[in-house]
């Protein structure tokens, strides 16, 4: 559910359309796990209820193969980054009965905060006509908030979870909330989405 502060921003009102969405589930790997768990029985939620509309569902990792390919993000993080191979890199294993569901092409592997960013994510969904995307994951003022921002300027449609996605504390994740409620997203929940996909 959207909080007080974002919902005075929340002007605009909308549902995901099953024939044209995909959902995003951004980074939920052990790197991120003390984020991504408290939010998990909300992150099956939506899969669950975008697997039931037949959304397609793509799983980003986070990770860096090389120090070329670390960009600013080095400097920002001290070099604390996801290293491929690594236990870190992995998804959660309570995702894991939802990978073996998703098919190669749905796992996108990026190394910057956009998904969409030296990925063929937008490749891949223009295949199979996805017009709007619904973003989940972590974290909700980095890797979420970019790809929303980056999908809306690529022209898909965005929706944006107020109870899947999470960051280090509340006053960040509710800082994006209004940020992209404002200007770019559609904010929705578990609710919602399960009254909007139920009426399609």
């Amino acid at each position: 559910m959207a909080s007080s502060s974002s919902r005075k921003y929340e002007t605009r009102k909308r549902v995901p359309n099953p024939k044209n969405a995909a959902l995003l589930v951004i980074d939920m790997q052990n790197h991120f796990s003390s984020m991504a768990k408290p939010i998990l029985n909300e992150a099956l939620t939506t899969i669950d209820l975008c697997r039931r509309a037949s959304i397609p569902v793509f799983f980003t990792r986070h990770n860096h193969k090389s120090p070329t390919d670390h960009g600013m993000l080095g400097e920002w993080w001290n070099e604390d980054l996801v290293l491929d191979g690594t236990s870190d890199s992995e998804i959660i294993p309570e995702l894991h009965s939802q990978i073996v569901l998703t098919k190669p092409e749905e796992i996108v592997e990026k190394s910057t905060y956009s998904a969409f960013h030296n990925t063929r994510l937008q490749e891949k969904l223009e295949k199979i006509g996805v017009k709007e995307v619904i973003v989940v994951g972590v974290m909700t003022n980095l890797c979420c908030e970019t790809t929303a921002r980056d999908a809306f300027v690529r022209g898909y449609r965005v929706f944006f979870s107020t109870d899947a996605t999470a960051t280090v504390n509340k006053e960040l994740h509710e800082a994006t909330l209004m940020n992209l409620a404002y200007g770019f997203a559609y904010l929705v929940d578990c609710d919602e989405l399960r009254r909007g996909l139920s009426t399609q």
